[in-house]
């Protein structure tokens, strides 16, 4: 029997379709699967973030803001901000699936962080979810766009590292909001990241130039 021909209305259902959606993992199905099975299993970034292609960058920094929004001794800078300017260099290369070295993507975080950054978070998430959708993907994918994201993820990450007082939070916050603007393929998010991160760039950057300055001058007293 010959299947019936698909009317106009179907042909105009599916236009929206074809557009690009959602990565191969949304947030809320992300966590779910990092936080599903034994929490005292390290979760390794290279097994993570095999075969998920560009969605691998949001997934990477959404696990890099985790020692900076957890106290976990030791690797709020140390972890975070590297991972965070390695991410952003992939970007700036526009380059399509992360490369991670042996001792970086040796490393990660056990499942139990993953569990309660996930118990911390879930409200505020799922209320955020509510305003975060696939859309202006130009935002995502055009390569300018792309360059840009990634030049300000490597600041960011600097920053990140930096000892600049109190300022942890604020930036695994905004690191946040970009790798929900990835994940989740919204433009419109990213615009707003972008926004906050070239005010976060000007003024901290203004700051640790300072504090740099201010460092090398105490140096240069005792010579």
């Amino acid at each position: 029997m010959a299947e019936p021909e698909a009317g106009p209305d179907a042909a105009e259902a599916g236009g929206e379709d074809a557009r690009p959606q959602r990565g191969p993992l949304g947030l809320r199905a992300t966590i779910d699967t990092l936080c599903a099975g034994d929490p005292d299993e390290r979760l390794e970034l290279h097994g993570l973030v095999h075969d998920l292609g560009r969605s691998a960058f949001g997934v990477l920094l959404l696990l890099a803001t985790l020692p900076a929004l957890l106290p976990i001794p030791g690797l709020a800078g140390g972890l975070s901000g590297p991972l965070v300017v390695l991410v952003g260099l992939h970007l700036l290369l526009l380059q399509r699936k992360p490369w991670l070295p042996g001792f970086i993507a040796r490393r990660g975080p056990q499942r139990s962080t993953v569990v309660r950054f996930d118990k911390r978070t879930d409200r505020f998430l799922r209320w955020l979810e509510k305003g975060i959708r696939p859309r202006l993907f130009w935002m995502i994918d055009h390569p300018v766009a792309t360059v840009l994201s990634g030049l300000q993820l490597v600041l960011l990450g600097i920053l990140l590292a930096l000892p600049i007082p109190l300022t942890n939070y604020l930036f695994a916050g905004m690191l946040l909001l970009y790798a929900l603007a990835l994940i989740e393929r919204d433009g419109g998010l990213m615009l707003v990241c972008w926004a906050a991160g070239t005010v976060a760039i000007w003024v901290f950057g203004a700051l640790s130039g300072n504090l740099v300055a201010m460092l090398w001058a105490w140096i240069a007293s005792f010579g």
